[in-house]
């Protein structure tokens, strides 16, 4: 256990970094790692089904990205639509910030903005003139690891096939490796969590207990929760899933329906309580993710998959390869 942050770092080659999806999906590599054993395997992702068992549940998020990236007419600022306040009320992030203090103004769409106020957060709260959806027109808001502006095909591929109800800011992304051909064969349900930009906010203290999650809204159907709570194994895909399942309410060890927001942090030494695997990708370093992973796989036995991951040249991130913990 470790509450340092530079204990939840690695070195990784900038070209492992996927930069566009493969080319088809359920064609990524599976790295399976059995905390029983400490043991490691290299397979594919189509193999899935031969590492669960009789009982075991896949819990998906079924979130939906939102087109929520824009840019002004004059192409000169980047915009990331975070919220709608109001019909003319847009909470935002904005690039480059230096341009958009209280008071500037830009066209999108030649509808005029204007920045009313700037949160401590730095996100800036801009008023319309007229009432406009910008998400209509917009594009997919891919995480800036991914160097190239987002295009036709990130529209379908940084979306899972199972995506059904819109509110999400990233992809849930160790679901983007599924296709219904896969999904069909495995027993699974589905929870939501809007992913939000807070899950990728950086950690600032090298004590990491002092790091605050922003909160994201989450919701666990009835049909959902009497599944999980039946279910032989749970089996998380991603991490949005495992905050949801973790953070939920409970009544005399049920997991019950319920919708709500959760900040919850997850690091070692944190007890799971509900998921029994966990499908997920590869982590940026020191990141709340990683953090989260290794309080479910041990955090010296997950940097020692990560070197080797590195070493087998998998690809990382978004678009990249995943593992199954079990």
């Amino acid at each position: 256990m470790s509450t340092r942050l530079s204990d939840y770092d690695y070195e990784l080659p900038r070209e492992l970094i996927a930069q566009q999806p493969p080319e088809h999906r359920g064609d990524s590599r599976l790295m399976v790692l059995r905390r029983d054993s400490q043991g490691i395997e290299h397979r594919q992702f189509a193999e899935l089904k031969t590492f669960l068992q009789h009982g075991d549940l896949l819990v998906l998020n079924d979130t939906q990205v939102l087109p929520a990236r824009r840019f002004s007419d004059d192409g000169a600022i980047e915009f990331l639509f975070l919220e709608r306040l109001a019909p003319c009320r847009w909470k935002c992030l904005v690039s480059p910030g230096r341009k958009m203090r209280i008071g500037a103004t830009v066209k999108i769409d030649n509808v005029t903005l204007c920045v009313d106020k700037i949160t401590p957060d730095g996100e800036r709260i801009v008023v319309l003139n007229k009432p406009i959806d910008l998400y209509s027109g917009g594009s997919m808001p891919l995480p800036p690891y991914i160097r190239r502006n987002s295009n036709i095909e990130d529209a379908t591929r940084y979306q899972t096939v199972f995506a059904h109800a819109p509110g999400a800011l990233a992809a849930p992304t160790a679901g983007l490796h599924f296709t219904s051909e896969i999904l069909n064969e495995i027993p699974h349900t589905f929870v939501t969590l809007h992913v939000a930009t807070g899950t990728f906010l950086p950690v600032r203290s090298e004590n990491v207990t002092e790091h605050r999650m922003h909160a994201e809204r989450f919701s666990i159907s009835p049909s959902a929760a009497s599944r999980i709570s039946s279910a032989g194994r749970t089996v998380a895909v991603g991490t949005t899933v495992a905050r949801a399942l973790e953070a939920a309410e409970r009544i005399d060890g049920n997991l019950v329906a319920q919708e709500g927001s959760t900040d919850i942090f997850i690091y070692p030494p944190y007890q799971f309580r509900i998921i029994d695997a966990l499908l997920t990708n590869f982590h940026l370093p020191r990141s709340t993710l990683l953090m989260l992973v290794s309080a479910f796989t041990g955090r010296e036995f997950l940097l020692r998959a990560y070197q080797e991951a590195v070493r087998e040249r998998y690809r990382f991130y978004s678009y990249g390869d995943c593992m199954l913990i079990v």
